[in-house]
């Protein structure tokens, strides 16, 4: 038998299709007696993306959080440059890279808001989640505009042009107005597509035909890349379309601009090396409680909500999570919200969740019991992490573990303000220094906020190294010259003598000390705009024994607040 009879025997039907190519215009037929000859398969069409874009999303975000109307001109703004302006803006000339001050001069009425990339986000997660309930697998490319494949939804909705009409209506539906949507061979064309002008009013979804995306993006300029230095430098060389770059050489272009230039040469080209990837859908942690009727106590809350906290330690575990940071919120029948985030030093189980909503609920416990009914209560993680990185070691976690526990058992039966911890704060005095943190808690803005205050320059700190204790309560202190006159600091802020002795409450059975060396007085002016605000004068005196203490005027009384030996 020839060779051609054979391939026709394995192929009854004498072709051979290609699975990715199937029902797609243009898709090749390769029959067999060209895989005799030595033939090879042409490469299978590539898979069509949709490309879903919402004009000015960031400022649409902003705008509503702000509780400004639509109409009303809007800008948002970064480093100290316009990033984003709206529709009504733009006719004012207020552009994107424009300075605050010349913006508000082009347009007086301008709303200045600056950019909040988390708001952004936010907003847009309703959107992502909309269109993830009727098409799974979308990309987020960043909010305002997500990609997905279009065989799905094409095949689902009868064709790519109502498929894409049909998800930008979704999309406009959960809050995203003016959606427009673009179909192509590789993401970046299609969203090229959806960024283009409309060819007519009103259109919405722009479908560049296979194979046609070189053909589309030639016209294109070259700051689509989003490259600035690049377009400037093929600027210089005369070339201006994303059509002139793409005739260029891949060698030439590689050589030239490295890695990342032939990454833009590909797109320029329409052969975008990407394809859709579908994020991660995150689990819905969120549990929340309500009460029919109202609970009017404290205890009743925190057990009713037990299962509820099960619940939430069931669904982290499911999905390989701990969650270290969450977030109560407890609404009353009067329906005010109660609201608290809580930080855990580990990680948060079930009995953890529990004792913070019912030390939540103490903080409006009066003798009678709750301010008011409690009608609801909600649980949701804010700082999640891989439960693997929170494993016991092969051998336990030892002392620390047995600290942890017997810490937080003392806390249960004390309450939530009965263990602290000292931290390091900012501040002038050595009592603003110390700060007492409820056990698992962090200070305001967490441990990266608190290392940030430390690191500032305190006009008026003294310098370091700091006194060795620091009294819990200052004591009272006389300090006499050699005449036997009390020292003061006059106005202009120098001592009225020079320190001869002193004595403090509880040191020597109240006899004075001599004073072996002395410095000072540095004056700190503690809220001088402020009626009640304070002139202090700091003194550090050293006795016989050796040991330096810290004192303070205030209001012509030294007090000693610390003491090294």
């Amino acid at each position: 038998m020839s060779p051609r009879g054979r391939a026709r025997a394995a192929s009854p039907r004498g072709a051979i299709r290609g699975t990715a190519g199937a029902g797609v215009p243009g898709a090749g037929v390769v029959r067999a007696d060209a895989l005799a000859r030595g033939g090879a398969l042409p490469e299978p069409p590539p898979a069509r993306t949709i490309v879903l874009w919402c004009p000015d999303w960031p400022v649409i975000a902003a705008a509503r959080a702000a509780g400004s109307p639509p109409e009303h001109p809007f800008a948002l703004v970064a480093k100290g440059l316009v990033f984003a302006s709206s529709a009504s803006a733009r006719q004012q000339g207020v552009v994107r890279g424009l300075r605050v001050r010349e913006a508000q001069a082009r347009c007086p009425e301008l709303v200045v808001e600056p950019y909040d990339d988390a708001l952004d986000h936010r907003a847009f997660e309703p959107v992502i989640r909309a269109i993830e309930g009727a098409v799974p697998g979308v990309e987020v490319l960043r909010p305002g505009t997500v990609a997905l494949r279009s065989r799905g939804p094409a095949r689902y909705y009868g064709g790519e042009r109502a498929a894409a009409a049909t998800l930008a209506g979704i999309a406009a539906d959960h809050g995203a107005p003016g959606v427009r949507a673009g179909v192509a061979d590789t993401p970046f064309a299609a969203e090229q597509a959806a960024r283009a002008r409309p060819v007519r009013p009103g259109e919405r979804v722009r479908i560049v035909p296979v194979g046609g995306s070189a053909a589309f993006l030639a016209d294109l300029p070259l700051g689509v890349l989003g490259d600035p230095d690049l377009a400037m430098v093929l600027g210089r060389l005369g070339i201006a379309t994303l059509g002139d770059f793409a005739a260029l050489g891949d060698e030439q272009v590689r050589d030239r601009f490295g890695v990342a230039g032939a990454f833009l040469h590909r797109l320029a080209g329409g052969r975008d090396p990407r394809e859709v990837a579908a994020r991660a859908v995150p689990p819905e942690l969120r549990v929340e409680a309500s009460f029919e009727p109202p609970l009017d106590r404290a205890d009743q809350v925190a057990f009713a909500f037990r299962r509820s906290a099960d619940d939430f330690a069931a669904r982290l575990r499911a999905a390989g999570l701990v969650a270290t940071t969450i977030r109560v919120g407890i609404v009353d029948e009067r329906d005010l919200l109660l609201e608290r985030t809580w930080v855990h030093p580990r990680w948060f189980d079930a009995a953890d969740v529990v004792d913070r909503v019912r030390w939540q609920l103490a903080g409006g416990v009066d003798p009678s019991g709750l301010e008011a009914p409690v009608v609801q209560v909600v649980l949701e993680p804010v700082a999640v992490d891989d439960a693997s990185n929170h494993e016991r070691g092969l051998w336990g976690t030892g002392p620390d573990e047995r600290v942890h526990h017997a810490l937080a058992r003392v806390q249960g039966l004390v309450g939530h303000e009965g263990v602290v911890t000292p931290r390091i704060g900012g501040g002038r005095t050595l009592a603003e220094r110390v700060v007492l943190v409820p056990w698992g808690d962090t200070p305001v803005g967490g441990e990266r906020a608190l290392a940030t205050v430390r690191d500032r320059p305190w006009p008026g700190r003294l310098p370091g190294p700091p006194p060795a204790t620091v009294l819990e309560r200052p004591r009272p202190v006389d300090v006499v010259a050699a005449g036997g006159d009390t020292v003061d600091v006059d106005e202009r802020g120098a001592l009225t003598g020079v320190p001869e002795r002193f004595r403090a409450e509880g040191e020597r059975g109240g006899r004075f000390a001599p004073v072996t060396a002395w410095a000072g007085p540095w004056p700190l002016v503690v809220r001088w705009w402020e009626a009640g605000g304070r002139r202090l004068h700091r003194l550090q005196l050293v006795d016989d024994d050796g040991r330096a203490w810290y004192l303070v005027l205030a209001d012509h009384r030294w007090w000693a607040e610390a003491v090294a030996t």
